[in-house]
């Protein structure tokens, strides 16, 4: 893709380091907050990334994504939210601990949750919540820039506090690879609300490739529960949240949330 307005092109095999990250953003404070400089922003925005051993890609994401905030007048905090290892992963789970603990810090009322191998190629991607629960990723490199199915939300996604609430977050009965997104779609519709996406063109990303990580395989056992939604809904969610915070440190690029959720019954 050659480069446009708004445009740029991302390079994940560029050599980057957290200490020049660090030099190259010097107005992002402790713990991954930043403001805008001149003007008070409209939504105070917290980034939610459920995490696990990949380290590697976090730093890309934080090349191009803290000038690329901060470009937008953001008034944002990085939550990485990482799962102690050795277990089945849940990103779903991690998403709703993410929330919880960030909303100790700060009144935040936008929440967008993004895997750590998406990067827009679009600056004109607003990364603001909207009237609606909004996919922000629709438009990946992975799939040619164009949706595989119309339900998918998945990747990077956002919501207001009020609508997440309404939603009850996501479920925390996904373990493993896949299912999770489907059913928080089914449950944005149970709750009456509409999906926004922004134009496919703004909206470009890209994946970063890697293999599947071991302990987040397909399990099989989840997509019994996507059509559930509706049913479980308020019973399984921010309402039933259990975790052990093991670590809460605030690096200078981020803050890290290390956390023991449980393992799969």
């Amino acid at each position: 893709m050659g480069e446009g307005y708004g445009s740029y092109i991302v390079d994940a095999k560029k050599n980057v380091s957290i200490p020049n990250i660090i030099s190259e953003n010097s107005h992002v404070q402790e713990g991954g907050r930043g403001k805008p400089q001149f003007c008070k922003a409209k939504q105070k925005i917290a980034i939610i990334i459920p995490f696990r051993n990949r380290e590697p890609h976090l730093t890309i994401w934080l090349q191009y994504m803290l000038p690329f905030l901060q470009k937008q007048q953001g008034d944002f905090g990085i939550y990485v939210v990482e799962q102690i290892r050795n277990t089945t992963f849940n990103r779903a789970k991690l998403m709703n601990v993410g929330f919880s603990e960030a909303k100790k810090d700060y009144d935040y009322n936008c929440f967008i949750f993004s895997d750590v191998d998406i990067i827009p190629m679009n600056d004109r991607n607003l990364y603001r919540c909207s009237e609606n629960p909004k996919h922000m990723a629709n438009s990946l490199d992975k799939f040619n820039f164009r949706l595989p199915y119309e339900t998918i939300f998945g990747g990077v996604v956002a919501f207001t506090k009020e609508q997440f609430l309404k939603i009850n977050g996501f479920s925390n009965r996904f373990w493993g690879w896949g299912g999770e997104d489907d059913e928080l779609y089914n449950r944005i519709v149970a709750a009456g609300m509409k999906i926004e996406r922004p134009d496919p063109e703004i909206a470009r990303s890209t994946m970063i490739f890697h293999n599947r990580d071991t302990g987040n395989e397909a399990t099989g056992k989840s997509f019994g529960l996507i059509n559930k939604a509706a049913q479980f809904m308020h019973l399984d969610g921010l309402s039933s949240l259990k975790y052990d915070v093991i670590k809460h440190t605030r690096h200078k690029l981020y803050t890290n949330i290390t956390v023991n959720i449980g393992t799969q019954l």
